[in-house]
């Protein structure tokens, strides 16, 4: 037997989230009660140099504090994940890409979330002719860094636990298997 809801209440929610309270029967016939998070659609952008380096955000986030490192990454807003994952680059890089690969869809937290995620290669960058709209941006994103890093070295910081962000680390893996340096 399958999960099945017999029952659902909005709890609490805003623009960027929502969060249920469903009854349910579980697979073994129990009743219970599940908490689940819908968060809006969201995009990840592993950008490369022609160097092959990888474009990294550093941000302060509300939720954990500074340092966290990060590829490019955001809510769809609504728009194709395509598309947001254009607007995201350049809102927190500056760059723009000639060349885009869409190289994965996950699924985060799925335990408690629902939470799609859309992860990209963007390679052919450029810098955004607005670098004025790029600086509003990374400032109300809390972003504190833009660099570039080798991609062996990426997957380095992973390792050693310096990038830390899940979906990140998520990301990084899409693009190293689609690119042919996991196997």
């Amino acid at each position: 037997m399958a999960w099945q809801t017999v029952s659902s209440r909005v709890a609490y929610e805003n623009p960027w989230i929502t969060v249920r309270e469903d009854d349910v029967l579980a697979p073994d016939g129990r009743s219970g009660v599940y908490g689940v998070v819908e968060v809006r659609p969201s995009v990840f952008v592993v950008a490369l140099t022609d160097d092959d380096e990888v474009v990294l955000v550093t941000t302060d986030r509300y939720t954990i504090g500074p340092g966290s490192v990060e590829v490019p990454a955001g809510g769809t807003d609504g728009q194709d994940p395509l598309v947001a994952a254009r607007r995201e680059l350049a809102e927190e890089t500056g760059l723009t890409a000639r060349e885009w690969t869409r190289v994965g869809v996950l699924d985060a937290l799925n335990g408690v979330a629902r939470a799609v995620e859309h992860v990209f290669v963007a390679r052919g960058l450029a810098p955004v002719t607005d670098a004025a709209g790029t600086a509003q941006e990374q400032a109300a994103e809390g972003i504190t860094a833009v660099r570039t890093v080798p991609f062996v070295d990426v997957l380095a910081m992973v390792r050693t636990g310096e990038i830390r962000d899940g979906e990140t680390v998520a990301a990084l893996a899409l693009a190293a298997l689609h690119l042919g340096r996991l196997v």
